[in-house]
């Protein structure tokens, strides 16, 4: 604490990490804390650097879906899609290279190293519908559905690859995390189901 028992910068900055996670430079700034504090704390290993303008303390507890976290602060407007939010809602044994991440069609990219990202195009009205929001490493990241993420998983079966996209419905609908009609009314609006309605059948007509 301050000599005027103020809380000083560095004590600030800590404990904003705590309750956020982690936070981007121009958060820690807009609470008062310089770029030149936060040099200081990673210097003095306090905090560490994610990556480019992201901070977290050296102590945090790491979830297992980290870098889901670290992409949602690096892509604000983004949502994770695709293998990673399938990977997120444990319905696949793979573990995705790359976070996928949707944004708009006239988002802006942004560029960074770490993590490794994939960035899907979606439509305006598809990158609002079936979004859900997970607390990961005190970060709030939005995620697609179950649903929605088995019909977009179909919906880009060219560049994914179709075996994912069958494990994933069939993963789904084993565990009774999404029902048949959920996925026909994601697909139906992804325009997609008349190719997954016979797998959906013949995965169903066993009841």
């Amino acid at each position: 604490m301050a000599r005027d028992g103020s809380i000083s910068q560095r004590e600030r900055a800590l404990a904003f990490l705590k309750t956020k996670g982690m936070a981007r430079l121009s958060e820690l700034i807009s609470q008062g804390v310089t770029a030149a504090t936060v040099s200081r704390l990673e210097t003095e290993g306090e905090i560490v650097r994610l990556a480019r303008g992201l901070y977290q303390r050296l102590d945090a507890a790491i979830d297992a879906h980290h870098t889901l976290a670290e992409a949602a602060k690096l892509v604000p407007k983004g949502v994770i899609c695709l293998t990673s939010a399938l990977a997120y809602h444990e319905l696949t044994d793979q573990i995705p290279a790359k976070v996928w991440i949707a944004i708009g069609p006239k988002d802006w990219r942004p560029k960074f190293i770490y993590p490794d990202a994939r960035f899907a195009r979606f439509p305006s009205n598809h990158l609002r519908t079936g979004v859900e929001r997970h607390v990961i490493d005190g970060v709030d990241v939005p995620i697609f559905g179950i649903a929605k993420t088995i019909a977009d998983l179909f919906r880009y079966r060219r560049i994914i690859g179709i075996n994912v996209a069958l494990e994933g419905l069939r993963e789904a609908l084993r565990k009774r995390k999404a029902t048949p009609a959920q996925i026909a009314r994601f697909a139906s609006d992804a325009r997609v189901w008349k190719i997954m309605e016979p797998y959906v059948s013949a995965l169903t007509s066993d009841g």
